[in-house]
């Protein structure tokens, strides 16, 4: 891989797949893999697990880590040509090449303005820095997609599942704020890459982008998706046609375990934080059916598969 952006600069979905089992049974065997290596982590929106994940895959590979806050320093300037005389103080083009002459890989994590879905579907920020960098971009999460955290989720299917024929359903939720599409969007890129079908259940009115959903199945009725469903993944996403806008609750589709014994045992999957009893009731999130927890510890698995990746 030059970068790490989708699914599709991977090469072999199924050997990355199983490398992370590899890592999982033994995360220190490739402890010299990184040794005088410098991964630089840009964080322009905060992070919890996407932060501690990606420090520890690289410290397993015996790489030093620097975090950078990017929405503490001053604004960069995308354009190509521009004349400078405003608020910001440093083009992309240099901070990229700086950046790149101290790192060995560089990690990105930037959001989703929520205000113009045709400007954040632009993904400018990664897009630029991968333009311009002299080494490896990882994408910890961009305006449209988070890859480390569909190959978590592949990951961890497998790890429960096998390879066998699933139903999988990806359930909208409700939450006290809009919130980005990345999650969702790049869960369903994944899912079509392993040839897994994936019924998209949401209320009417809060359907994803169609170049996402395309080749996947979408109802609008959670007794519908949950028959017989041997995964449910839970997320939150603003409406592709109402983009950012925050629309009422629809609190009857929140997760519960009644809803659960519906399914057939089904993985409850979230990528966390999670609003208890708003997005997942307690009852469901404390059941032996979630495995919201291991999902979350499988983040630095992904992360050091990637990172080892990129390294070779």
């Amino acid at each position: 891989m030059k970068n790490f952006y989708s699914v599709y600069d991977v090469e072999n979905v199924n050997a990355l797949v199983k490398r992370c089992h590899e890592i999982k049974n033994d995360p220190f065997g490739n402890r010299e893999k990184g040794k005088n290596k410098l991964l630089v982590l840009l964080f322009f929106n905060p992070s919890l697990r996407t932060r501690l994940s990606t420090q520890k895959a690289a410290y397993n590979l015996g790489m030093d880590v620097i975090c950078m806050n990017m929405a503490e320093g001053w604004k960069w300037e995308m354009e190509d040509g521009s004349v400078m005389k405003f608020e910001t103080a440093e083009h992309v083009k240099d901070a990229a090449r700086v950046i790149s002459s101290y790192a060995d890989i560089i990690g990105v994590r930037t959001f989703p303005t929520l205000k113009n879905k045709t400007e954040d579907y632009k993904d400018k920020v990664i897009n630029a820095l991968m333009k311009y960098s002299t080494v490896p971009i990882v994408n910890m999460e961009s305006s449209i997609l988070h890859p480390l955290q569909s190959l978590t989720d592949l990951f961890t299917i497998r790890e429960k599942k096998g390879n066998k024929s699933l139903k999988v359903v990806l359930s909208w939720a409700p939450h006290p704020k809009a919130l980005p599409q990345a999650v969702s969007n790049s869960f369903l890129q994944w899912m079509k890459v392993v040839n897994i079908n994936v019924t998209i259940c949401n209320p009417a009115g809060y359907d994803l982008d169609p170049s996402f959903t395309k080749g996947h199945h979408i109802v609008h009725s959670q007794n519908e998706a949950f028959n017989e469903a041997d995964v449910v993944y839970v997320k939150n996403w603003s409406s592709v046609e109402t983009y950012g806008q925050f629309l009422p609750h629809e609190k009857d589709w929140m997760i519960t375990k009644e809803k659960l014994d519906k399914t057939n045992d089904a993985l409850l999957m979230h990528c966390l934080p999670v609003r208890r009893n708003v997005v997942i009731s307690d009852d469901a999130l404390d059941s032996d059916n979630s495995v919201v927890i291991e999902q979350a510890g499988n983040r630095a698995i992904a992360a050091q598969a990637i990172l080892e990746n990129l390294l070779e």
